[in-house]
């Protein structure tokens, strides 16, 4: 035999008075308990449907009811726990991340960046609070936030094309190249300069680690080809430009080292879209289904990552009196990547995680 409970009609305005209080000071533990109690005592909810609505286990449930049952109101009371009581609401960090979502420029900076200076006057102005700079830094990170580098972005991408690419394009690439047993190529060039390239590193306080440099502006430039399926490498290295004939020699030494179908996918560079390039695409048209990115989407090429750790291991604080030291060191760095295919195709996901891309997945 079960026992409804009946709350008089006092204790229910009550019970929604003190709900309304909750909502204003944006107390979000009391505003669940005192619905679970007014959904459970007044509405009458089955504990089951509140334990699946809310996550809370069946013994918290009863034992909220028991002390309101005990107690009366006087259950309905959080206490402050330890240390000091946050200076912004809930509520006011979400107001927060929304303005520093929108940008320094929309609430009136002339800068594009924040930085926590610029963070402490917004929380200032916004909301009266005057923080630490150092703990807004502590604050960012409890939001969500970190400091990035920005990236240039070009103002001629076409959205709707991009998305065909990612979301038609792609996985039928994919399909065909499933089929026939193909190999589906990400192509790209680089150029690594004599001068080297400079990076983080440790180093004593205070003392800028140095590197010297010849200054001669000479590069050595590669072409290179990474397998989706199988994180496969292919590269070479020229000494002269990037044109039509060294990218037709590359393809062709592509070709002679395979024997499935190639599905090529490149950018629109002069030397892959010239006459003479294509002229030699639809000669061997039986062996390379090309497929280009859509305009100005260098970041829908994986190779780039694989241009990066290159660097990182080849060019990165590296001093190359000769040019030769140069293109051993590249040379090398890219046998290393030819030898391991893992780290290719961990590449791959690389890629997938930072540019939020779903390759991987279509496959």
């Amino acid at each position: 035999m079960s026992i409804r409970i009946q709350l008089s009609r006092a204790t229910v305005k009550d019970l929604h008075s003190r709900l309304q209080h909750a909502y204003r000071r944006d107390d979000v533990r009391l505003v669940r308990r005192i619905t679970v109690v007014i959904d459970l005592l007044v509405h009458h909810v089955p504990v089951e449907v509140l334990h699946a609505r809310w996550g809370l286990s069946i013994s918290c449930i009863y034992q909220w009811r028991q002390d309101f049952l005990l107690r009366g109101l006087d259950s309905l009371v959080y206490h402050q726990s330890g240390g000091r009581r946050p200076k912004l609401t809930p509520r006011q960090k979400k107001r927060l991340v929304e303005l520093l979502e929108a940008g320094p420029q929309v609430v009136g900076c002339e800068t594009a960046c924040w930085t926590s200076v610029l963070i402490r006057v917004l929380i200032w102005r916004e909301f009266g609070v005057l923080y630490n700079c150092q703990y807004v830094c502590t604050l960012l990170h409890n939001l969500g936030f970190s400091f990035h580098k920005a990236r240039f972005v070009s103002d001629h991408l076409d959205a709707a094309k991009r998305l065909a690419w990612l979301e038609e394009k792609w996985p039928a690439i994919l399909r065909a190249a499933t089929r026939r047993g193909g190999l589906i190529l990400f192509e790209d060039a680089a150029s690594f300069a004599q001068w080297g390239s400079l990076s983080y590193t440790w180093a004593r306080r205070g003392r800028q680690p140095e590197v010297p440099t010849s200054g001669k502006r000479k590069g050595y430039k590669v072409f290179g080809a990474i397998e989706y399926f199988s994180g496969r490498l292919f590269s070479q290295g020229i000494e002269g430009r990037f044109n039509s004939d060294s990218y037709q020699g590359f393809l062709q030494m592509i070709m002679a080292q395979t024997t499935q179908p190639l599905f090529l996918i490149h950018d629109g560079a002069r030397y892959h879209t010239s006459a003479a390039t294509q002229a030699f695409l639809a000669a061997h048209r039986d062996r390379i289904t090309v497929e280009p990115l859509p305009s100005y989407s260098p970041d829908y090429n994986p190779i780039e990552y694989l241009w990066k750790k290159t660097k990182k291991r080849a060019t990165h604080n590296q001093y190359f009196k000769e040019f030769a030291l140069l293109t051993v060191s590249v040379d090398k760095a890219l046998a290393y990547f030819a030898t391991h295919p893992e780290t290719v195709l961990g590449l791959f996901g690389l890629y997938c995680e930072e540019s939020g891309l779903t390759l991987k997945q279509a496959a």
